[in-house]
């Protein structure tokens, strides 16, 4: 044998493989605005393809080896990414009459992205690599979709294909009828003057890059000058009208829209008259000098602007439920300029100043005063941070005076509702003193201590940091010891950590689960909602799930199906879900099916959360499985036995006979 024959392959670099993908997947999510006849597929491609994401960031945390054979059908998907990358920018930059008359090819092209996908996917092999329950659902579900998106691809629009194609074949002198054009405008999104120029650009642009582009340039740009012309001689008014108010796409709620612009919001702010604007145009409002409030007219007191975050997840969800991109929000760059009165300023230096001081005294009554000043209004708040109270605080979480510690920890916390005194905080290394407090402090500075760390935690690079430093334990024992107010805290707080994957096993070493049951049996409730939720989320960890198999805390699940609300209703049918996976599969469908449940499951399915329904769904599938393979299993076991006593019947009759014989 020659040397180097029949050997195994080398194996591939996992990191490299892994943040490839990464960094494609990264890409192909910033890919956007695809206004054109395809809208709809290219948002479902790239809907189902960013569901992903979860998948190789978790890879990339993990330390377990990836198979060599699932390297290999990852650098496939690489491929079939790149080939799904460039489909999607297409859609995104490319012309919309170019993408239209093409349409045989576009297709081809998303049928052959979607079975190039489903076939890298299929060659996955999920139970080999190091993913939670929880993404391991996810992506066999988003597989399904591409499977059934190969068998069956959307075709567009047919009027506007064929409108497009008998403008296309007409001579350049030839009359289009205006109904014609006026639906190729409003199909086409071609309204404004801005959009006609930019469809002119990309469309000589396309044209050109397929080679000598001869009569075809000639006859979609003489396409293109009709639909310009009719906008602009037929119905010039329409060249003042927005995409958002033409074809078929949805109307914008009122609420959603600023009162001064009446676009759709992007970065939601609330004045201090209660109304909210966007915020790039309320600032342009009060640069030119007026200090009324535009809707309601009434007087500004004060220049601060809060997001409205409650508004801005409205939209992004009302966005996503409609095939939208989100608005894009401007990056928030440089210092935040000081909104504080010379008077007000002064006041807190000199604040700042008697923190600094030795006189124990003279800290506790400043750090009081910050505490009381930063939770009045987000201009104190910048006014505190700029002056440089946050070092200092973050210096006398160790202090030994109980009460000077915990007017710091809640300062701290009050200056952290602010959004860029967050990162401010994080990188005065405020996080271990933080959880010292959580750790060692009174109840009330406990209490608030966990409050902080949820309110840093809302970023997401936060939530790795804050699971490094040790919080998680402290968090748990504040869940069993806190007051009732300490025990939401502490809820809230570990629920937004434990998004992040490798904080889960830390909140099940620390013994969440036999607390969080705790919590489930408590005779009053008042904690039902948050443990639920939480058992939710770590029961997708492997540790998670064996400490609630452990703890035998299906009865309890069970008891929630049947009479909980339907949020609760949900999470513990979430929780069911891992737990009737893997190997306490049966045994579990067993104690489901001897509780009756089949009946609560299908009204969940009828009344549930949408959520509880698909959950509820897949609960009832996996009991219709296990029962049928039963029903198998006992057929073939009633078969054998009715084997059985044949041959005992054959062999008694054999031997009746043989003593018959002998006796003879």
């Amino acid at each position: 044998m020659e040397e180097g024959e029949n050997e195994a392959p080398a194996p591939l670099p996992v990191s490299s493989v892994v943040e490839r993908l990464v960094a494609l997947l990264e890409e192909i999510a910033a890919i956007s605005d695809y206004r054109n006849s395809y809208k709809k597929l290219f948002f479902n491609l790239s809907r189902r393809i960013k569901l992903l994401a979860p998948m190789f960031e978790e890879l990339k945390e993990s330390k377990v080896p990836i198979p060599v054979s699932t390297l290999v059908a990852m650098e496939k998907l690489n491929r079939a990414l790149d080939l799904a990358k460039e489909l999607l920018l297409l859609g995104s930059k490319g012309s919309k009459i170019f993408l239209v008359l093409e349409r045989d090819q576009m297709m081809e092209r998303f049928q052959d992205v979607t079975s190039q996908l489903e076939q890298a996917l299929d060659e996955i092999s999920l139970d080999e690599i190091d993913i939670s329950d929880e993404v391991k659902e996810q992506v066999e579900l988003m597989h399904s979709q591409f499977k059934r998106a190969k068998e069956r691809i959307d075709t567009i629009d047919m009027e506007l294909y064929a409108d497009l194609l008998k403008v296309y074949n007409m001579t350049t002198d030839a009359k289009v009828d205006p109904v014609i054009l006026r639906r190729l405008t409003e199909k086409l999104q071609l309204i404004t003057i801005a959009d006609l120029k930019q469809e002119s650009v990309t469309l000589h642009e396309m044209v050109s890059d397929g080679g000598d582009p001869g009569e075809v340039i000639e006859k979609m740009s003489m396409l293109l000058k009709k639909i310009k012309d009719f906008v602009q001689t037929h119905e010039p008014e329409l060249g003042f009208l927005t995409a958002t108010n033409v074809g078929n796409t949805p109307v914008i709620p009122d609420d959603f829209r600023c009162p001064i612009s009446l676009e759709l919001m992007g970065d939601p702010v609330i004045v201090s008259t209660g109304q909210t604007y966007e915020r790039r145009c309320i600032e342009k409002w009060m640069e030119a000098g007026h200090d009324t409030c535009p809707k309601t007219q009434q007087k500004l007191f004060s220049t601060s602007l809060t997001p409205n975050y409650v508004l801005r997840s409205l939209i992004d969800q009302w966005c996503e439920t409609n095939g939208m991109d989100p608005p894009k929000r401007p990056v928030q760059t440089g210092k935040p300029q000081s909104v504080c009165s010379a008077g007000e300023h002064a006041k807190v230096v000199d604040l700042v100043r008697k923190l600094s001081s030795q006189n124990l005294e003279d800290q506790r009554s400043a750090a009081g005063e910050l505490r009381s000043l930063a939770k009045r209004n987000a201009d104190n708040r910048i006014c505190i941070a700029e002056a440089g109270a946050i070092s200092i605080l973050v210096s006398l979480l160790s202090t030994n005076d109980a009460r000077t510690q915990e007017h710091a920890v809640t300062a701290l916390l009050n200056l952290s509702i602010y959004e860029e005194n967050k990162s401010k905080i994080i990188f005065s290394g405020a996080v271990p003193g933080i959880v010292h407090v959580l750790k060692k402090g009174s109840m009330e500075a406990r209490e608030n201590a966990a409050a902080t760390l949820f309110s840093l935690s809302v970023v997401d690079r936060n939530k790795v940091i804050i699971g490094d430093s040790g919080a998680i334990p402290p968090l748990v024992s504040l869940l069993s010891e806190g007051s009732q107010r300490g025990k939401k805290d502490a809820a809230t707080a570990l629920f937004n950590l434990c998004i992040y994957h490798g904080n889960k096993g830390r909140a099940v070493r620390s013994g969440a689960i036999q607390i969080l049951i705790t919590l489930l049996t408590d005779p009053e409730g008042t904690m039902m909602d948050e443990a639920l939720a939480i058992m939710a989320i770590l029961s997708g960890h492997p540790e998670g799930k064996a400490a609630i198999t452990a703890a035998e805390a299906l009865p309890v699940l069970v008891k929630v199906i049947k009479s909980g609300s339907p949020r609760n209703k949900e999470n513990a049918a979430a929780v069911l879900v891992h737990l009737c996976n893997g190997e306490q599969q049966q045994q579990n469908l067993t104690e489901l099916q001897e509780q009756g449940m089949m009946v609560p499951l299908q009204e969940m399915i009828e009344s549930g959360t949408d959520r509880g329904k698909r959950k509820a769904a897949q609960l009832l599938e996996r009991m219709k499985r296990f029962l049928e393979q039963q029903e198998a299993q006992s057929q073939a076991e009633a078969q054998s036995r009715a084997q059985i006593q044949e041959m005992a019947d054959n062999l008694t009759g054999t031997i009746s006979s043989a003593l018959t014989l002998t006796d003879t």
